[in-house]
Order: structure tokens, then C-alpha cells, then sequence
């Protein structure tokens, strides 16, 4: 089963949030939606601006550890290299 980190954005250059999940198309539609009070329904946090896949939950949840110690802006250096544009990857990922 895959894993995944993502990052989401309130908008580019915004507010951001890393998560792990075994689900990325599930979790991230409950971030969209709002269904879970918290950091990212409280700061409008929904575009989902960076994904990446691992084999195992040890991996993802080691690579979400890291990414949250790492500095602003080596975060926006990490998606503006994938996703130059910010744009929203949900459709992508939902394929």
C-alpha cells in the first residue's frame, strides 16, 4: 500500500500544512470540505500544492517529520521545484 505526504496552501506563498495519509484523495477532500476542526479549517487551508509517494507508513511519517523541522523557505524552494505554479493538484491525484 502507498503512502503519501503532501503539502496544502491556503493560497500561493500562504499559510501551509504537511500531512501523511494512506489515502490522499480521501484526506484531502476532508481538508477541502472542512470536516475536521483544526489548523487547516481554521486558516483556510485547501489546495493541495505538493504530493509525494512512499512504499510504507514508516517512510511517509518520517519524511512528514522532517519536512515540518525544515524552514519556510526551503518548503516553498520544494514545491515551487515541483509545482512552479501552485496550482491545485487534487484533479491530478483523484485520476
Amino acid at each position: 500500500m502507498a503512502y503519501y505526504v503532501y503539502i496544502l496552501a491556503s493560497r500561493e506563498n500562504g499559510t501551509l500544512y504537511i500531512g501523511v495519509t494512506g489515502d490522499v484523495v480521501r484526506r484531502v477532500y476532508e481538508h477541502k470540505e472542512g470536516h475536521a476542526d483544526g489548523f487547516t479549517k481554521r486558516h483556510g487551508v485547501k489546495s493541495l500544492v505538493y504530493v509525494e509517494t512512499h512504499d510504507g507508513p514508516e517512510q511517509a511519517i518520517q519524511r512528514e517529520k522532517t519536512l515540518k523541522h525544515w524552514v519556510r523557505d526551503w518548503k516553498i524552494a520544494l514545491i515551487e521545484r515541483e509545482n512552479p505554479n501552485w496550482d491545485d493538484l487534487y484533479e491530478q491525484v483523484c485520476r
